[in-house]
Parts: C-alpha cells; structure tokens; sequence
C-alpha cells in the first residue's frame, strides 16, 4: 500500500452500527448505514471470519483518502462469496486489521499471551522427547527423531487456534502495518521484544517445570535430552540460519492460510501439514529449538550456555529474516500491483461508461 493509503484500515470487524458518529458520513456512507439498518439485527453480534472485509465502511478510511481510492480498496477487498475461497486482499486486509489490534494491545496483555505460547508450544516438544525415547528402543535413533518429529504439529495447534502470541507466527503479521506506513518501525521493534521474551520465559519455565517431570516420570532420560539438542545444534551456524530462513518463510505462510481458511477445521489441517513438514523435514524454529536447547543446558550434559545464546540468537534472526522478507514484503508487494491494477480499470470504466451517457456527437 502506499503512502496515500495509508491509515486506511481500522478495527471495524467488532464495531456496531449504534456507534457511528452520524456527523462524519458522507452522503453516500450514510445511504450505506440506512440501508444497513433495514437488515435483520438478530445477527448483529454474530462474529463472522469475513467481517474484516465485508463490513468496511467509509468511517473506517482516513480522511486524506479520496472517494476513488475507498471504493476501489472495497471493491477488491469484498469478500461476500462463502462458496469460494477468500480474495488476497481479502486476506491481507484482515491480516493487515489484525495486526492494528494487536499493536493497540496493553503491554501486561502481549506479554502474558506470548508466555502463555511460549508454555504450550512446550508441549510439542514433551510429546516429541516422550516418542523419541520409546521409538529409540525399537529403531535406529535417526529414525526415531524423524517419527517423533510428526508430533510437532500438537503446540502450534493449541497456539494458533488458542491465539496466543507466537513470534514465528506473528513476524510477518505484525510487520504489515510498518511496510504499509500506518505504524511506525520503532513500536514494531518493541513488539517483537515483547513477544520474543514472553516466548522465550514461557518456554524456559516449561522446560525447568515439565522436561523435569518427565524425567522423574521415566518418559525419557537425559541421554535423550541431550541426543535430541545435538539433532538440533550439530550443524554450523550459516547452515542453522539457513534452516531457520526456511522455517520462518513456513510459518509466515502458515499465518496467511490460516487467515484464508474459513473453518477451525480447515485451519487444524493447515498447521498440522505446514508445522508437521517444518517438524519432518528438522527445521530450526526459534521458539520450539529453545526448550529444546535449554533443557540440555538444565538436565544434559553437552550443552553450555554460549551454545545455547548462540543458537537462540541466529535461529530468532533467521525466522525473522524469513517471515518478513519471503512473506510480508513479496506478498504486499503483489497486492500493491493488483491495486494498481483494480484502479486503472476503475478509472477506464467509468471513462466508458461517461462516453456512453454522452453519446456520439
């Protein structure tokens, strides 16, 4: 988006129609509202996935915005079809209202919802050490990581579905309000730090609490800890940035389809397929790779804490690099053309359609 379009997006999804302020319609959103109100208001306060788009009014586009650029971004934008899947600006536009939402959030709140995903996503790896440690008896240990790694998908269902604040989900989400100039860089920084170290605190104190206790409940022993963290860290650090890029650009693209889907259901699959893949395939994410590393640093034996504050730093710059530059940057980019696209055949319409009405002289 650009500059001239910018602060075009409010939170208009959980606003009512009672809360208008009648003074600030044009003449033709006020024809909008009346003919709104005849609608039956038994499903007023029913949330609907598509009302990010749907419902954009005029009251919710800055006042530097023209006429034809607000029926432009409404007309590409709507999104009333349920029986086909959702427009890319439909997508970017939610995703865009979502983020917004998120920045207008209290400190103590983003906090607590990234620790809180920062504990449950702990569970993935619970479930993963668990299987690894029964699967080893029975298989060679490469193979036992490779199966025990189908169980990845378990956290990020709770997570995303819960919607907690994970950071490899969030990068790309969080980074569209900045790349459209409607938030600034500098609260976006601060967001990430937020988030990051709630992640962070939240995985750590799930390691310290329950690796412990499984421990204790003879699910693993340390020899499993610390033959997973190797799994994870025996690789130079350009080949874990690599990786990480990787799992980054997954993640981000795990957000923009769970934002297309238009069911729980849909949306379960999705995570299951993208983070599953990411689980398979052994890829480093921030996030997960923390418990893993810090509970060899707690209860193994082979992990100092420079191996562990180097891993953590470059996988969180890979999954960045990853979310933002594969995802946010190249698929906004490509709503900007599609934009400019939707305008230039805006404008040759209503040419023709002024030629018409003119006639042949």
């Amino acid at each position: 988006m650009s500059q001239e379009t910018e602060h075009t997006y409010s939170n208009s999804s959980h606003s009512k129609a009672d809360n208008i302020d009648d003074k600030r319609l044009t003449d033709e959103s006020a024809n909008h509202l009346s003919s709104a109100n005849n609608k039956d208001v038994s499903n007023a306060d029913v949330p609907d996935d598509t009302d990010a788009t749907e419902n954009l009014e005029y009251e919710d586009f800055s006042e530097d915005i023209s006429k034809e650029d607000q029926e432009t971004i409404k007309k590409f934008a709507n999104d009333d079809n349920l029986s086909q899947a959702k427009s890319y600006a439909s997508i970017l536009v939610e995703q865009v209202m979502d983020a917004r939402e998120t920045f207008e959030r209290s400190l103590g709140s983003l906090f607590t919802s990234a620790f809180t995903a920062g504990l449950e996503i702990g569970i993935s790896f619970f479930m993963i050490l668990s299987a690894f440690a029964l699967l080893s008896g029975v298989l060679p240990s490469h193979y036992a990581v490779v199966l025990a790694s189908l169980l990845y998908p378990i956290g990020f269902i709770i997570v995303v579905i819960g919607q907690s604040l994970l950071f490899t989900e969030q990068t790309s989400l969080l980074s569209l309000p900045v790349l459209n100039k409607i938030e600034p860089l500098n609260k976006l920084l601060r967001l990430w730090g937020i988030v990051i170290a709630g992640n962070v605190v939240g995985g750590c104190l799930f390691a310290a609490l329950m690796i412990g206790l499984g421990l204790n409940m003879q699910l693993f022993s340390v020899s499993d800890i610390d033959t997973y963290a190797e799994h994870i860290l025996g690789f130079r650090w350009w080949v874990i940035f690599g990786s990480a890029i990787l799992a980054g650009w997954m993640m981000g693209v795990t957000a923009w389809l769970v934002t297309s889907a238009r069911d729980t259901l849909s949306r379960i699959v999705l995570v299951t397929l993208i983070t599953g893949s990411i689980g398979f395939l052994g890829l480093h994410h921030s996030i997960v790779g923390n418990i893993e590393v810090f509970s060899a640093l707690l209860y193994g034996n082979t992990v100092s804490l420079g191996r562990y504050l180097l891993f953590l730093a470059v996988v969180l710059i890979g999954n960045t690099v990853g979310g933002v530059v594969f995802v946010a940057i190249l698929k906004n980019r490509t709503f900007l053309f599609e934009l400019a696209k939707v305008k230039e055949e805006t404008a040759k319409d209503k040419l023709e359609a002024k030629n018409n009405i003119r006639g042949p002289y």
